[in-house]
């Protein structure tokens, strides 16, 4: 974990203290419940409250590390460092328990509170991109595909896009925390031949866990799989939010910028710049959440009832993609929140190319209009490729350049390039009649693209 992409709340999660906390309150609880049961003296229970029941300070963390480095096992140095504290009655704790026992229930403590703090994150995100979608609703934008202009949209219903992945993220957020908020206290090999079942049952339902149904000295691996492989669902909406934002701020785009701080510098060379630094560092986080989900799936496959190749793989990735996630989605929050827009330069942008992005509406009203579609998409690309040809691309010429011809220059002078060759065409007026293409455009361009995204929006948000 590293500092600069850390946030306290959730490294606390991984620290010694809160780790040896949640490993001394599995063993205390199966103390009481062992008490109960009359295996061990319910004085010993009390007393394992009363005595080990102390803050893991620094000073106890460095003697259980300590102990490991003789020991060479971190459950026993824990053992022996509480037991330290509790007395002769710590003979009693640890009764009929394996190591996995304590390490896989605490893990999955950490994990349901790690998943708590993301789906609080995803919350903040989903009001931000709610409110900016519904600010931008009608702010009109060109819809790209493959980077080409293609058809009107709204930058709203961009947001709304993201709003309704995110939401999907959060519902998954809270299913990987079900699956994986599961406790075994099932002993060696987790047949329960040294404890009893209602141990587990006690135990579990004191940390808010079930019992795992069935449990081979270790939780199976299939759900630590899910928890990490939605995570790096997470992180793929969050990068493919930071890629859109690094397009649009780009310099011969320009329709949207992260915000740029009074006093921010954007290059130690060149002071003009206003870099996109907020979402490439997104894109860079992403990949690091991402990484983890591969491992993750490989640590299914263990060696008959339990080997420990996948606890290296956690005690690095557990800590590792929940802060950095965690990080990640504060910092697209915050930069969606003040997310500076330019509804001007996305008209501009739209209008950019004399009315191309109606290509489709002409095509189609051709074919209702008795022209096969072969013919229809055929008229339509020819006078687009003479709306190119006006901007001096020939998209014939090798050279990708042309002089524009005279009838060029006065369609230049057109508001819709697009609209005055059709107008000329002899296939339209052959089939739309004198006044069938005023007909069609007698509702401007954007009111035609845009007349379902009061639907769109129902949909997402209500």
């Amino acid at each position: 974990m590293i500092p600069r992409y850390s946030r306290p709340e959730m490294t606390a999660i991984w620290e010694p203290a809160n780790k040896f906390r949640i490993w001394f309150e599995i063993e205390a609880h199966a103390c009481d419940a062992q008490a109960q049961l009359g295996v061990i003296p319910k004085k010993a229970a009390k007393t394992v409250w009363k005595k080990g029941d102390k803050p893991y300070t620094d000073k106890r963390i460095a003697r259980i590390d300590a102990i490991e480095r003789e020991t060479h096992h971190d459950v026993i140095a824990f053992l022996t460092e509480l037991a330290e504290h509790v007395g002769g009655e710590a003979r009693f704790i640890h009764q009929g328990m394996t190591s996995s026992d304590v390490l896989d229930t605490c893990l999955a403590v950490q994990m349901t509170q790690a998943a708590d703090i993301l789906i609080a994150d995803l919350d903040e995100l989903l009001k931000v991109l709610k409110k900016q979608a519904r600010k931008h609703k009608k702010t009109i934008c060109i819809g790209r595909s493959h980077g080409i202009h293609a058809e009107p949209t709204t930058f709203g219903l961009k947001l709304a896009g993201h709003y309704a992945e995110f939401k999907r993220d959060r519902d998954r957020m809270k299913l990987a925390r079900a699956e994986i908020a599961t406790c075994a206290i099932s002993g060696a090999i987790g047949t329960f031949a040294n404890i009893d079942p209602r141990v587990e049952k006690h135990v579990a339902k004191k940390l808010g866990l079930r019992c795992e149904p069935i449990s081979t000295q270790v939780i199976p691996r299939d759900r630590h799989a899910v928890y990490f492989s939605t995570m790096a669902v997470i992180a793929g909406g969050i990068e493919r939010l930071a890629t859109e934002i690094r397009h649009l701020q780009r310099s011969e785009v320009r329709e949207a910028q992260e915000y740029f701080a009074p006093g921010q510098k954007g290059s130690s060379a060149m002071p003009h710049k206003r870099n996109p630094i907020l979402s490439e560092n997104l894109t860079g986080l992403a990949r690091i959440v991402r990484a983890a989900a591969a491992p993750a799936l490989e640590n299914i496959t263990l060696w008959h009832e339990r080997d420990i190749s996948h606890s290296s793989v956690e005690r690095m990735f557990g800590p590792d993609a929940t802060v950095t996630l965690d990080f990640a989605l504060k910092r697209l929050t915050g930069m969606m929140d003040k997310l500076v827009v330019y509804p001007q330069t996305m008209m501009e942008n739209l209008m950019q190319f004399g009315g191309l992005h109606d290509s489709q509406r002409v095509l189609l009203t051709l074919t209702q209009n008795g022209v096969s579609r072969e013919d229809a998409y055929g008229i339509v690309q020819r006078n687009a490729m003479q709306v190119w040809r006006s901007y001096g691309i020939d998209p014939d010429d090798p050279d990708g350049a042309v002089e524009p011809a005279p009838e060029d220059k006065l369609a230049a002078k057109e508001e819709s390039r697009f609209l005055f060759y059709l107008s000329r065409d002899d296939g339209v007026a052959k089939a739309l009649g004198k006044d069938g293409l005023a007909e069609l455009f007698k509702s401007s361009s954007t009111d035609f693209h845009t007349k379902n995204v009061d639907a769109i929006f129902k949909r997402v948000f209500e």
